[in-house]
This record gives structure tokens, sequence and C-alpha cells, in this order.
């Protein structure tokens, strides 16, 4: 894998909402090559803020005006995940192709809605899960094809922070689907299916805010062949934020943060250190996700081996599965 991606600049990014990530995957699209011709907001003042900022040439009051723009080619959704599949549709409605933000969608039957419409319209859409595109996971994904590890019996990833605890944050608001599960515990459930598959049994735990949204979610899932994923996300308590794959032959183990650029260590079955990976990765890591969807676009591809849509869709299923668990329903349900 190329450690350091670079666009020719061909084709015309629009970034749909200005928060913080919106702002995380436009620094690394310009630092690498990208060319991010608008931006639109619900609010002008916050565009053109977001424009100034980053200097890009246009932008606009609406998301309506931003997926009619002749000039863009792809548009990154990157607002709270109930706004997802809305959004989305209205860039494929439009032509352009889509990079939408993780979680994909609040449902699986949002995921399966938005992954047809752009199947009927030629359209790339493609899950901005950005950790399946890091060197690293290729080189985990390397490591367990080679036999290295042998048959895998477990994996354990945390994706715990401590988060701001104001009700009216969009973390703790039930209206915008807050919670741990949609923001963070989709990295080890969607790490789950990367390595394991699609779950046959699903158990979890969950303890609420006083706003009703999921504080910490604690999951088991047993995968085909009998291996077992477990992993614990919280809004509210910091973790080690560190993954392990353990198998017959031996193990691999990933530093904090698991999720983002780090080492990989693999030991043996006698638990004697064999080998550390540790690649260099400039800006933040997002332009990886960023050039493999100029690729798909480039190459008229329908998605990425990485996590193709009906991936997508089915790791909304595991989710669903999971809040169904828990007794978790998100407003408009």
């Amino acid at each position: 894998m190329e450690p350091f991606p670079r666009s020719d600049g061909a084709l015309g990014w629009g970034i749909l909402a200005t928060g913080g990530i919106a702002g995380a995957l436009t620094r690394d699209l310009l630092t690498h090559g990208h060319r991010v011709t608008a931006v639109g907001s619900r609010s002008l003042p916050s565009a053109e803020a977001f424009a100034a900022r980053y200097g890009i040439p246009r932008a606009y009051g609406s998301y309506e005006e931003l997926a009619a723009d002749p000039g863009i080619d792809v548009i990154y959704v990157a607002t709270p995940h109930n706004f997802h599949a809305q959004n989305a549709t209205l860039a494929l409605e439009h032509g352009k192709h889509v990079l939408v933000e993780k979680s994909f969608t609040l449902t699986q039957a949002e995921a399966s809605a938005v992954t047809e419409l752009a199947a009927r319209k030629g359209l790339v859409v493609l899950e901005a899960m950005w950790t399946r595109f890091l060197p690293h996971m290729a080189h985990v994904r390397d490591t367990i094809a080679a036999g290295r590890l042998g048959d895998i019996r477990h994996l354990h990833a945390d994706h715990a922070q401590s988060l701001p605890r104001d009700d009216s944050h969009r973390l703790n608001n039930p209206a915008l689907a807050g919670g741990a599960l949609l923001d963070l515990g989709i990295y080890p459930i969607s790490f789950a299916h990367d390595i394991l598959g699609v779950p046959v049994d699903i158990a979890a735990r969950a303890t609420l805010t006083r706003t009703g949204v999921d504080a910490s979610v604690a999951t088991t899932l047993t995968h085909r062949g009998g291996a077992i994923s477990t992993s614990f996300s919280s809004l509210e308590a910091r973790g080690s934020n560190r993954a392990t794959i353990v198998g017959t032959k031996g193990r691999l183990e990933l530093a904090d943060t698991w999720y983002a650029p780090t080492t990989v260590s693999l030991y043996d079955e006698r638990n004697d250190l064999l080998e550390v990976y540790d690649a260099p990765v400039s800006g933040r890591g997002m332009q990886f996700e960023a050039a493999e969807m100029e690729r798909l676009v480039r190459e008229g591809l329908p998605g990425s081996p990485l996590i193709m849509p009906a991936e997508s869709v089915a790791i909304m299923g595991t989710m669903d599965a999971v809040r169904e668990t828990i007794g978790l329903r998100y407003q408009g349900e």
C-alpha cells in the first residue's frame, strides 16, 4: 500500500456539513492533492467560514445547492447519523458519487435503500470507515491470510472515550441518534466483520444516559467457525483503546489507538515477540479512504473490496440487532 497516496486532482469534491469530522477529512484531502471545490451547510455563514478556513472556492447555504453544483464529482456526507441516508440520497439523485461517514446510516433498512439507489444509478457509494483503508490494517489482514495466527479464536477491541456530558451535545441527544454505539461502537463491530465475517449470534449489554442514549455498550458476537469477538464502547470512560486478535498459532496486538495509525505486534504461541509493524502515515490517515474513493470512480467500480456496499448493509444489521438486545430505539423508528 502506498504510504503517502496523492491525488491528481482530477475529481472535484464537495463537503456536506462543516463539523469536526468534515474538517479532518478536508485537511487530509488538501494535504494530499485532492481538489475540494465546494462546501455546503444549512447555514451560509457556517459554509463561508469553513470555505475561508480551507481555501475552498464555493460555499452554499443549503445541501441542495451543493448537490446541484456541476463541478462536483464526489460528495462527502459528514452530518449526524440520522441524516446520512437523506443526504446520501440527495447526492445520488443529483448524479454524485458519495462517501458517507460511518456509521453508514441509522438502520439496515436505510442502508439497503441507499446502496440500491447507487446501484440503479451506476454511482459509487462508500462507507467512510477510514480504519479499513489504513496501512496497518492491510498488514493485519495479510498476516492472517498468511496463516501466521492459525485459526482465529478471539478478537477484542475497545473504543472508549471520556466525552462531553452536556445533555445538549450531539452525542447525548436522542433526536440526533446520539450514543456510544453509532459513534464509537461502529469501529470494533466493523473490525469484527472485517476479520471474522457476519456474526451468527449477538449478545450485548448497555447503560443509558439520563437523556436516553447509550453511554456504554459491551458486545459479544459469535462468528462462523466458532470465533468470538468482544468489544466495549463508551462515551463516559476512557479505555485502553487497544485491540487483540488471538489464534491457535499466535496473536496480534494493536496498540492505542488501534483504529488510527499505530503499531502492530506479532507474538507466537509461546508468547515470544516475533515482529513489530510500524509504518509512517502523514496527516490523520483519512487520505487512504479518499484515494480508494477516487480509484473506484476512475475505474468505474461498484465498490471497494475493503468494504463493499453489501457489507455496510450487513454491519448495520448487526448494529440493529445490538440495539434490539439493549432496548435502544432511535426517534422516528
